[in-house]
C-alpha cells in the first residue's frame, strides 16, 4: 500500500454509517472466530498429554518432564513470534500474517499427530509456537482499526472472550474425539487441525485489514483520530518500536503481563494433569472436563471488566486490573488447602474464581490497554510487545508444572500476581493520551 488516495477507476466506494456498522461487526465476528480457532490446535497437546503418559510405546521417551520442556520450547517460539508479528501487522496488514499463521499451525499439528519422535515433536512445537503467535497482536490491531477508543473497553472486552472460549471449548471437544470416539491421543491433533482449517476458509472469505479496505469513509472510522483517509504509510520496524515505547505504560503492561501469564498457562496447558494429581479418583475424561470451569469464568470475565473500565472507571484500564489481581493472589494462595479435600465441586469453584480473576486482568492488559496505549498506528506493535513479555512468562507456566510440587507452584504464582498488582497500582488514574484529550 502507498500513502495515496485511491487511483482513478478504483472500485472502492464510500458508504454510510449502516455499512460501517455492518463491517465493524463482520470484522468482530470473523476475528473472534479466528482467534478461538487457533485454540483448537493449541490445546491439542494439552489433551494428548493424558494419553501420551499412559502410552507404553512413547511414555518412556515423552516423560512428564520432557512434556514440560516441549511446552517451554513452544512458548519460547511463541514469545519470539509475538515480538515480530505485531510489528509485521502494522507494516503489512493483519491478513497475510494471520493466514500464514493458520497454515503453519495446521501443518505442525498434523506432523505431531503422525510422529512421536522427540526431535520431530520438538521441531513441530517450534513451528506451532511461531504460528500461534500470529494471532493475537494482528487481530487486536484489526479490531482497533474498526472501533473507536470510547467503545474499546466494552467491545474489546467482549471480543476478548475468544481465547477464553477457545480454552473452554477445545479441550472437551478434542478429549471427546480422542478418547471417546477413537481412543487415540493422536486424533486430538488431527481434529484440531481440521477445525482450524474450516476457520481459515471463513477468514480468507470475510476479513478485511482496515476500514479503508472495506470501502468505509474515514469519518465512520477511527482513522479520523490520525487525520487520514486511506491506508497508513509503512514504517521501519525499529521506528515502530521507538514510537511505541515512548509511553512507559507499555513497559509496565509488559512487566505485569510477564508476571500474570504463568498461572494462566499452567492451568491451560496442564489443567487435566493438575486436576488428576489433586483428584486421583477422576478418570481422564473427567480430568479434561473439570478445568472447563476455568474457561467458563474466563468467558464472562472480559465482558464484565471491559464494561467496568468504560462505564465505572471512565476508560481507565488499571483499576479493574488491580482489583482482579488482588483477588487472584488470595485464591492462588488458598488453592492447595482448598483442593486437599478431594471434592470435585470445590475444585470446580476454585478453578472458576481463578479463571474469573486471571482472565479479567489478562484481557485488560493484553488487549484493551495495549491497543489504547499503543495508539492506532502502533497498536499491533504495542500488543505484540506486551504479549511477547507475557509469553516469556508463560514459558514458566508450561515448564514448571512438570518439575515442581503443587504447593511450591501455586505459592509462586500467588507471589507473581501480587507483584503484578503492585506494579500497576501507581498508574491507577492513568488513561491514554487520546482519551485524556477527548475528556
Amino acid at each position: 500500500m502507498a500513502d495515496l488516495a485511491p487511483p482513478q477507476g478504483s472500485s472502492r466506494t464510500v458508504r454510510g454509517s449502516t455499512d460501517a456498522t455492518r463491517w465493524r461487526w463482520r470484522i468482530f465476528a470473523v476475528t473472534w472466530l479466528a482467534y478461538a480457532g487457533f485454540y483448537f490446535v493449541r490445546q491439542a497437546f494439552s489433551v494428548a498429554k493424558l494419553g501420551i503418559l499412559e502410552d507404553p510405546g512413547v511414555n518412556t521417551v515423552l516423560t512428564e518432564q520432557v512434556l514440560g520442556v516441549l511446552d517451554a520450547v513452544y512458548l519460547a517460539a511463541y514469545a519470539v513470534g509475538q515480538f515480530l508479528w505485531g510489528m509485521w501487522a502494522d507494516r503489512f496488514g493483519p491478513r497475510v500474517v494471520v493466514i500464514g499463521g493458520m497454515v503453519g499451525a495446521i501443518a505442525a499439528a498434523c506432523v505431531m499427530g503422525l510422529s512421536s519422535a522427540l526431535l520431530v515433536f520438538g521441531g513441530a512445537m517450534v513451528v506451532q509456537g511461531l504460528a500461534q503467535s500470529t494471532g493475537w497482536a494482528p487481530l487486536c490491531k484489526n479490531m482497533g482499526s474498526f472501533f473507536p477508543m470510547r467503545q474499546r473497553g466494552r467491545v474489546l472486552g467482549l471480543w476478548s472472550t475468544n481465547y477464553a472460549f477457545g480454552g473452554l471449548a477445545a479441550p472437551p471437544f478434542l478429549g471427546w474425539v480422542a478418547y471417546s470416539l477413537s481412543d487415540s491421543w493422536r486424533i486430538a491433533f488431527f481434529a484440531g487441525a481440521a477445525t482450524l482449517g474450516v476457520v481459515l476458509l471463513l477468514f480468507v472469505l470475510l476479513q478485511k485489514n482496515s476500514p479503508y479496505d472495506a470501502g468505509i469513509e474515514a469519518e465512520e472510522t477511527t482513522q479520523t483520530q490520525a487525520g487520514q483517509d486511506g491506508p497508513e504509510p509503512r514504517r521501519a520496524g525499529l521506528a515502530l518500536y521507538r514510537e511505541t515505547l515512548r509511553d512507559r505504560m507499555v513497559l509496565t503492561l509488559g512487566a505485569a503481563y510477564f508476571l500474570l501469564k504463568p498461572a494462566r498457562y499452567a492451568i491451560l496447558l496442564w489443567g487435566p494433569v493438575l486436576v488428576s494429581r489433586r483428584l486421583p479418583d477422576v478418570d481422564k475424561v473427567g480430568a479434561v472436563l473439570i478445568p472447563v470451569a476455568f474457561g467458563v469464568a474466563g468467558v464472562l470475565a472480559p465482558i464484565v471488566v471491559g464494561w467496568l473500565s468504560d462505564k465505572l472507571f471512565g476508560s481507565r484500564r488499571v483499576p479493574p486490573c488491580v482489583l482482579a489481581l488482588g483477588l487472584l493472589t488470595v485464591t492462588l494462595t488458598l488453592f492447595m488447602p482448598l483442593t486437599a479435600t478431594g471434592s470435585v465441586p470445590v475444585m470446580v469453584a476454585v478453578l472458576a474464581v481463578i479463571g474469573l480473576t486471571v482472565y479479567a486482568a489478562d484481557s485488560m492488559i493484553s488487549c484493551v490497554a495495549a491497543v489504547d496505549f499503543g495508539t492506532d498506528k502502533g497498536a499491533g506493535t504495542a500488543a505484540g510487545l506486551v504479549n511477547g513479555c507475557g509469553s516469556v512468562g508463560a514459558i514458566l507456566g508450561g515448564l514448571l508444572p512438570g518439575f515442581l510440587s503443587g504447593g511450591v507452584l501455586f505459592t509462586g504464582f500467588a507471589g507473581a500476581a501480587l507483584l503484578a498488582g503492585l506494579l500497576m497500582l501507581p498508574h491507577w488514574n492513568r488513561r491514554p493520551r487520546a482519551a485524556a484529550v477527548s475528556s
